[in-house]
């Protein structure tokens, strides 16, 4: 199954940066959503991207959205990451890759790498946008935009 475009968000739940239990729904259909699905911590695009949204993660609040950051790495593993980069928002644990499956994230670079997708959801948790690239720091901008195309 590959989530498209008007799909809803379907339900999931992982290990937080602080190893606590996240369920999709306390979030999912309340605001709009940046899930963004990455390949590994402390690698030069994931740290890019991350420190990307970092940095315009305000835009997103103030526009009402919250972004959420999804890999296979461990809870431990984000928790360093998001405290050596003060990353601001939610890193969500998907060790088994059983989200990434939900979701329908492709391998990128020839299968070897996890793919780099974004998902955009309205506030009723239904699919607006879906970028699909290695090019880490391309997702912020799109992101922001289909979020402004949403709530403005």
């Amino acid at each position: 199954m590959e989530l498209k475009v008007g799909d809803s968000i379907p339900n999931f739940t992982a290990k937080d940066t602080n190893g606590n239990d996240f369920d999709s729904k306390n979030v999912v259909g309340h605001k709009p959503l940046v899930i963004y699905f990455y390949p590994k911590d402390n690698t030069p695009g994931c740290t890019a991207q991350a420190c990307s949204f970092r940095d315009q993660y305000e835009d997103f609040k103030d526009l009402g959205a919250e972004v959420i950051g999804i890999s296979s790495d461990s809870a431990d593993s984000h928790q360093k990451f998001a405290k050596q980069y003060q990353l601001p928002f939610i890193l969500l644990s998907d060790s088994d890759k059983k989200i990434r499956k939900l979701f329908g994230v492709p391998t990128g670079m020839f299968g070897l790498l996890p793919g780099r997708v974004t998902y955009i959801t309205d506030k009723n948790g239904v699919v607006q946008m879906i970028f699909d690239s290695m090019l880490a720091t391309k997702h912020i901008p799109k992101a922001l935009s289909a979020i402004k195309k949403l709530v403005l």
